[in-house]
């Protein structure tokens, strides 16, 4: 059972009015970026609920931005994330989106294109606090909140693939705290979400990654 800090109280340090409108949709657009790999060339943010009522007002445009250009929460560069992105030449837009599809009211889909051309669309949920849930990618349901050092696996679902990934981790003495497996269909796409106790390095991906029916692996840590 994970205990409540007071920062899931009070929120992360940040720039911006709003812990769910700033520090939460910067955190769903840093953790999509990291995702999506490679360096992005446009991006699409459908904004949902109260996204979509008050995203320009509290900042929420900015903050996506600033998290699409890997800052933290406390970046003062926030404030400047249309220019930096415009010097960047990363192409955006912002699509409100009013109709009711039973989302959380602060729900984002990210969809990055990056400059190999391939897109990957994620969606997020700021749950309040600066916390938030990353709830499906490409389509797939998810479950990752970032709160943890977090290997993300994207995968062929083939058998033997979770055993090399766990192979892999106890052979570098890494403690999981929580992992989680998802998969689109069987014998397709599939997703292994692994919670640490340490930090990983790049070692551990590249033997992950050595396996042919291992598509990508990356470290998130926020």
């Amino acid at each position: 059972m994970r205990e409540i800090s007071v920062f899931d109280v009070v929120g992360p340090n940040m720039i911006g009015p709003s812990s769910s409108h700033t520090a939460g949709a910067l955190r769903i657009a840093l953790m999509a970026g990291k995702i999506s790999k490679g360096k992005p060339k446009k991006v699409k943010f459908i904004l949902y609920g109260s996204f979509a009522m008050t995203y320009k007002g509290h900042g929420t445009d900015k903050a996506l931005l600033a998290g699409i250009l890997g800052m933290n929460t406390e970046d003062y560069r926030i404030r400047d994330s249309f220019r930096l992105a415009d010097e960047a030449g990363i192409e955006y837009e912002f699509v409100p989106c009013t109709e009711n599809k039973g989302y959380h009211p602060n729900t984002v889909e990210v969809v990055i294109t990056n400059e190999e051309g391939v897109t990957t669309s994620i969606l997020g949920v700021s749950i309040g606090g600066g916390n938030v849930k990353l709830k499906q990618i490409n389509g797939a349901d998810i479950s990752l909140s970032g709160n943890l050092t977090t290997l993300f696996v994207q995968q062929y679902d083939r058998p033997g693939v979770v055993a090399h990934i766990s192979k892999c981790l106890n052979d570098h003495n890494v403690n999981i705290a929580f992992m989680k497996l998802y998969r689109d269909n069987k014998g397709e796409n599939a997703y292994t979400i692994i919670e640490t106790d340490e930090k990983l390095d790049e070692r551990l991906v590249d033997e992950i990654q050595a396996n042919p029916n291992i598509k990508s692996a990356i470290v998130i840590e926020l």
